[in-house]
């Protein structure tokens, strides 16, 4: 079993759980009652996802995140375009309580990322005033992944398609997707190499908005990824370890755009 199987499995189990206490017709319920979903940022605008991200499987824990909605307030006034927040439990120690937080503390769009398998996850989300919703392709089948992509859009949310390899830009090609992420992790041994970005970013479908993930550190960091093809990067431990994520938001951000806007060096 990989790692991604093995937090799918607890995905499941979780799931179920949530699904006995709250069937999917009273969650059907509130998603048609939640807050109108917040547009995604223009195209042509470079920007940060950032992330409220206590824990990950890699790293162990990351910061206590006492209060997801101040964390997010900050991001919101460093510049951020999305904020991302993790609700998955057993690995990263999320909540959708957090999700409900920070949406309720924020006005730019807000991403639930987790790893969404069921139907009822994406009404979850919506009741919980997602945004955007996070599929990876790894994780899902091809009709899954076309399947899910139509449900997110069925619920007015942008869908974050992420990828790893060649054969999976390919796989979210072939599913319409707008908004690829390019994950510079290796999913078997959790490895991180900025480099893989460059060729993947290449090998991309025309017309996608590409989301550099994974392999962030510095404002150095963002501005490669940026250079390379990235219209949004993901940030997450390098945020939530720093002592001014408002001031490095808007550091990293700027670094991004002045990179993304650079003439391309023959």
């Amino acid at each position: 079993m990989t790692v991604l199987d093995a937090i799918v499995a607890g995905v499941r189990e979780d799931l179920d759980a949530r699904r006995r206490a709250l069937p999917l017709e009273a969650v059907r319920a509130q998603a048609e009652q939640a807050p109108a979903v917040r547009p995604f940022p223009a195209d042509e605008e470079f920007g940060l996802i950032c992330e409220v991200k206590r824990s990950s499987p890699s790293k162990g824990e990351l910061a206590a995140i006492p209060d997801p909605a101040a964390l997010a307030g900050a991001y919101a006034r460093g510049g951020a375009a999305a904020i991302s927040v993790l609700t998955e439990s057993r690995r990263f120690a999320g909540t959708l309580a957090d999700l409900d937080a920070v949406r309720a503390a924020v006005d730019v769009p807000v991403l639930r990322k987790d790893f969404m398998v069921e139907e009822y996850q994406f009404h979850e989300a919506r009741a919980h005033g997602a945004d955007i919703v996070l599929l990876i392709v790894a994780a899902l089948s091809d009709a899954q992944l076309g399947e899910f992509l139509a449900l997110s859009r069925a619920l007015g949310m942008a869908a974050l398609v992420e990828t790893h390899t060649a054969a999976e830009l390919d796989r979210a090609r072939d599913a319409g997707a707008e908004l690829v992420g390019v994950n510079t992790r290796n999913l078997k041994d959790l490895s991180v190499d900025p480099a893989r970005f460059r060729p993947l970013a290449a090998h991309a479908p025309a017309g996608t908005r590409l989301v550099a993930e994974s392999g962030v550190s510095d404002a150095d960091s963002v501005a490669a990824y940026a250079a390379a093809g990235a219209g949004l990067v993901l940030v997450g431990e390098a945020l939530v370890k720093d002592g001014d994520p408002e001031s490095a938001v808007a550091r990293f951000t700027a670094a991004g755009a002045a990179a993304a806007s650079a003439p391309t060096q023959e």
